[in-house]
């Protein structure tokens, strides 16, 4: 079965035409970051993206604006990832109402624990130091699949990939049939290709961050190595 290969990008005004050169490039799904001032899970990269995009004015309203505009340009799922805190602000359920209404397929909320909110549809994450009942009520409430991130630590390109992967998704498989998608410190091909062995999607953020900074078909060139990586 194909892999998955999914892009994050933050909010903001190129975001739209960045998601167009990603899914031209091979990915199957792009999450669109919703900044905040405060982005705990974030390393340096997208700290950084998150500021910019702040500093231009995307707000939560701004960023949903953004993500029905990167709707009309792929038919891709589209995946806010944002805080709880903004949602607490927001309103739970009208947030999730007016994500759905621009388009988006589902959320992430990177601090938000699976136990909580269980009436808001959303992907939840794991990590490697998440117990095995942890593991368990994720993989139950998740939406259509379960995000695993490959290290303890915040986003950000890594030299090797994450040698507590492996572990992880031992325990995950063995407490559900939800897709595995891995995500966090995966940048380059060999990362992808190496996790792509043992899941059943991976995650690129940071990397394709930096590399959209250089223009749509940049972006598209890079997305397009990590799509023959994973498909190898």
């Amino acid at each position: 079965m194909p892999k998955t290969l999914a892009i994050y990008l933050m909010a903001g005004r190129e975001a739209p035409a960045l998601a167009e050169a990603a899914v031209a490039g091979g990915a199957d799904l792009v999450e669109i970051g919703f900044p905040f001032s405060d982005p705990l899970a974030d390393g340096p990269v997208i700290r950084l993206a998150g500021e910019r995009a702040l500093v231009e004015g995307m707000r939560t309203r701004q960023c949903l604006e953004c993500l029905a505009e990167t709707r009309e340009r792929v038919d891709v799922p589209l995946i806010p990832m944002t805080y709880a805190s903004l949602l607490d602000a927001y309103g739970y359920e009208q947030f999730a109402a007016d994500a759905e209404a621009a388009g988006a397929t589902s959320l992430i909320v990177a601090d938000l624990p699976a136990d909580e909110r269980p009436e808001l549809r959303r992907v939840q994450l794991v990590a490697p130091t998440s117990t095995d009942e942890r593991v368990r009520l994720a993989a139950e409430t998740t939406d259509g699949w379960l995000y695993l991130v490959t290290l303890t630590g915040t986003t950000g390109a890594r030299r090797e990939l994450s040698p507590a992967l492996a572990a992880l998704v031992e325990r995950a498989r063995a407490a559900t049939e939800v897709p595995l998608y891995a995500g966090f410190g995966i940048s380059t091909p060999d990362h992808a290709r190496a996790a792509a062995e043992i899941v059943d999607g991976i995650v690129v953020g940071s990397r394709a961050v930096e590399v959209a900074e250089r223009g749509p078909r940049a972006l598209t060139e890079y997305v397009r190595s990590l799509r023959a990586a994973v498909d190898a």
